[in-house]
């Protein structure tokens, strides 16, 4: 994700993973960036000015008018030609079409209904929409992105009506820049944070699913029980040994909402398989979430997002000393085709950019 211009970074860190257990598991991840399992808060020097414009821009975001449907609406303009996904996620009731079972994942579930219902199974029926007494609702997706170092939103982001993590962006020790709030932490399980700090009881937790085996994972989770030992092979990092939450918090997301982004916002080729890994056309969760909250939420905004790989050895996350550079070594997602597209949807005004890593419509220069 973009980083400010006054970052730099230390050191780099690489998470070395067995080949024959890759090539097992999921071979299109083999060069995936890696999270780190023991983030740390760092010191970060930010332009006072700059500060102060970023905040500005964000209280002017959350004193503004919120418009009904706004953020939908503008994906859609793009998209005349697609159905809208029904529901953003899946429960056992649900009236799941045969869209859903075209693809594999993570655009679809290809050959795995039995599993899907096993885990649907176990969890409760539909819940009722919650809108906390707003008919209007603001969402904020948080990236991960180094741009956060520094920049003091947390009580900002805190005062969004619904605030989206990703993965295992942590919030402890770094709540002055990110917040304390979360309301949708969205992962998948290698990305899964692996010492749980969200404590909002209200909090959701999505399931993404990428690969077979991590519907193994999501009902372990679920049922309180250990992953198998030959489950454990086919993942690429060590995945968490418990989500601390009740059967209510757990979700699972549509892959409809992944094949549309993929397919219809990006434009990526229908996935095809190939003896090894995958093309180049999977999402990063962050601009999945992002389509994600078009559906939850009235006005969309994000933050921390924006990958500048110019800027080599700036930190790629807030959390730790990863550079920026590794984004270099994925061969999963499309970063310029993806920043195409966040930068389009925020110069035309269908989601806000609050941190300026995208399109910076507050700077001055």
């Amino acid at each position: 994700m973009l980083i400010s211009r006054t970052l730099r970074l230390c050191c780099q860190r690489r998470f070395l993973v067995p080949l024959s257990v890759l090539a097992l598991a999921s071979p299109w991840l083999l060069k995936g960036v890696v999270f780190n399992t023991n983030p740390k808060a760092y010191e970060c020097h930010v332009d006072h000015e700059h500060q102060k414009l970023v905040h500005s821009y964000v209280q002017s975001v959350l004193k503004g008018e919120c418009r009904p449907a706004f953020a939908r609406k503008g994906i859609e303009a793009r998209i005349p030609t697609t159905t809208p996904v029904m529901e953003p996620f899946l429960w056992r009731e649900s009236r799941i079409t045969d869209t859903v079972f075209q693809y594999p994942p993570p655009f679809g579930f290809l050959n795995l209904q039995e599993k899907l219902m096993d885990v649907l199974r176990l969890l409760p029926p539909s819940p009722t929409q919650e809108h906390q007494g707003k008919d209007c609702q603001q969402c904020v997706v948080v990236g991960n992105g180094g741009i956060l170092r520094g920049l003091e939103l947390g009580t900002l982001i805190d005062q969004f009506d619904v605030v989206i993590r990703l993965n295992s962006g942590p919030v402890k020790n770094f709540s002055k820049d990110v917040g304390n709030r979360t309301s949708i932490r969205m992962s998948y399980p290698e990305g899964s944070p692996k010492v749980w700090e969200d404590q909002d009881p209200k909090l959701k937790f999505v399931a993404v699913i990428y690969k077979s085996v991590d519907f193994h994972w999501l009902n372990a989770m679920i049922t309180k029980q250990t992953v198998s030992l030959w489950d454990w092979l086919f993942f690429w990092q060590k995945v968490p040994d418990d989500i601390p939450l009740k059967l209510s918090q757990f979700y699972v997301l549509n892959p409809e909402i992944i094949r549309e982004t993929a397919l219809d916002l990006l434009q990526y080729p229908k996935p095809k398989f190939r003896l090894w890994g995958w093309d180049q056309n999977v999402p990063t969760l962050g601009v999945s979430a992002l389509n994600l909250a078009s559906y939850l939420c009235d006005e969309v905004s994000l933050a921390g997002f924006g990958y500048n790989l110019s800027q080599k050895e700036a930190p790629l996350h807030y959390y730790d000393s990863l550079p920026m550079s590794a984004m270099l070594n994925q061969e999963m997602h499309n970063v310029d085709q993806e920043r195409a597209l966040l930068q389009s949807l925020v110069e035309d005004g269908t989601v806000s950019d609050l941190t300026g890593g995208i399109h910076c419509s507050f700077c001055t220069s």
